[in-house]
């Protein structure tokens, strides 16, 4: 089983040096941020080659016009609230130290929230989506809480509640709601994200 496959290829690797040099000299044109940064942490007498130089500078002036765009856009027109919307007490720890990775579902109000739109990629370092690949997510720290992942999505969840644009689902109040993490409920508040999770989260109005 390879401990790390390639988003950009599909190609596996056994480690995590390997995969990372490969990034460099296979990619290094189109690195997001996250692995920009990941390439550039390599201990190498070399250090990143010119293509991963090239690369981190349009990853990271896209990746902050991006967010520029998201976040005052969503100050006016109701796009999720980002990172900042995590609550701190469960902020992630050692972010860029891990990478793992898992599915999702959700739907809220009978409608299947599509993540590989450009609102929902690549909004935070330590959970994410990346590439226009809107089934699989990216965890790239440790205690990424299922809430705090949610959160940096504009969703806030707990074990009977879904909030999104502006709007309430709670569990037995005119509708239903469900939290899973392989097909069994958990609290996201305190549940920790872990290496192939499938997230299934659905809220419906009882109208």
């Amino acid at each position: 089983m390879s401990v790390e496959e390639c988003d950009h290829c599909g190609k596996g690797f056994d480690d995590e040096e390997t995969y990372l040099r490969h990034l460099e000299s296979e990619h290094g044109d189109d690195l997001s941020a996250i692995e920009v940064r990941r390439v550039a942490g390599l201990d190498s007498d070399e250090g990143p080659s010119v293509a991963a130089y090239a690369g981190a500078i349009g990853a990271v002036v896209i990746a902050g016009l991006l967010a520029y765009l998201l976040f005052f856009s969503g100050a006016s027109g109701g796009a999720p609230g980002g990172a900042d919307a995590a609550s701190a007490e469960t902020t992630p720890t050692g972010i860029g130290s891990a990478h793992y990775h898992g599915q999702i579902q959700v739907e809220i109000g009978g409608e299947r929230l599509d993540f590989s739109r450009d609102r929902f990629q690549l909004r935070a370092d330590a959970f994410h989506f990346e590439n226009g690949n809107g089934q699989r997510w990216h965890g790239h720290a440790r205690e990424v809480t299922l809430g705090w992942a949610m959160a940096s999505l504009g969703i806030e969840v707990t074990d009977e509640s879904v909030t999104y644009d502006g709007t309430t689902y709670r569990d037995g109040e005119d509708a239903t709601v469900a939290v899973e993490v392989d097909g069994e409920p958990v609290d996201p508040e305190s549940y920790v994200l872990e290496e192939g999770d499938s997230i299934r989260i659905v809220a419906e109005s009882g109208e």
